[in-house]
């Protein structure tokens, strides 16, 4: 797949998802998304509106995080952030996954808990993402994540939140790949913040990209945003 620095901006998922993030903040990472025409732009759950809002007619998605970032909140919980975040505006959710039971292989538990995300975001016309955090899974976790993640009926599936003490990797995208197909999305977050590691991330097989550092990837810079 051939990504250079004219589409590379179309993979990018433009990120801010720190708590202190502020109005200002909010409103300069829309800016940035409209004039780089990013994928979307990501936020938590507090922004959606605003940033609904400040994207009409720019055709950049808005995009919103639930259960975030530890997976550990009830299935119906997630749900009603769900419905919240897209009757704000948001057209994609990135959801967390309930990290224990992955680790725990409990597959049935993993889907049950997408499965009803997923129909709530679908309903709605919305894209579903799966966060399966991979630097806290061992590979045997990783692969049955990703399985739970398509039998429940994901879009996506994704590596990260960026808060759990490591991001994408090389080995974690393939690996994400070659377990959910050809037809499943997969995002790679944290730590892509230049424009090698983007185009050596999609080379990997992801076909979205999560990053705080999207406007230095599309420069051809070094980011140097946490996310």
């Amino acid at each position: 797949m051939s990504t250079n620095e004219n589409n590379i901006a179309s993979y990018i998922d433009h990120t801010i998802l720190n708590a202190d993030a502020g109005l200002a903040d909010i409103q300069r990472i829309c800016a940035e998304a409209a004039k780089y025409r990013f994928k979307s732009v990501c936020v938590n759950p507090i922004w959606v509106s605003t940033v609904s809002e400040a994207l009409t007619g720019s055709g950049v998605l808005t995009c919103s995080v639930i259960g975030f970032p530890f997976g550990a909140t009830p299935t119906a919980t997630k749900v009603f952030e769900a419905r919240g975040a897209i009757a704000d505006g948001a057209s994609e959710i990135d959801m967390v996954i309930n990290i224990a039971a992955a680790a725990a292989g409990n597959e049935e538990s993993l889907v049950a808990d997408i499965s009803a995300i997923a129909d709530a975001v679908h309903e709605a016309g919305a894209i579903l993402k799966v966060i399966i955090e991979t630097s806290m899974l061992e590979e045997t976790a990783k692969i049955l994540s990703c399985r739970a993640a398509v039998r429940a009926g994901a879009d996506f599936v994704k590596t990260s939140t960026g808060f759990g003490g490591g991001g994408a990797t090389l080995e974690d995208v393939a690996l994400m790949r070659a377990t959910v197909g050809p037809d499943l999305g997969v995002k790679a977050s944290g730590g892509v913040r230049s424009l090698e590691t983007a185009r050596a991330m999609i080379s990997a097989g992801a076909t979205r990209l999560g990053s705080s550092s999207g406007v230095a990837i599309v420069e051809g810079e070094q980011g140097t945003e946490g996310y």
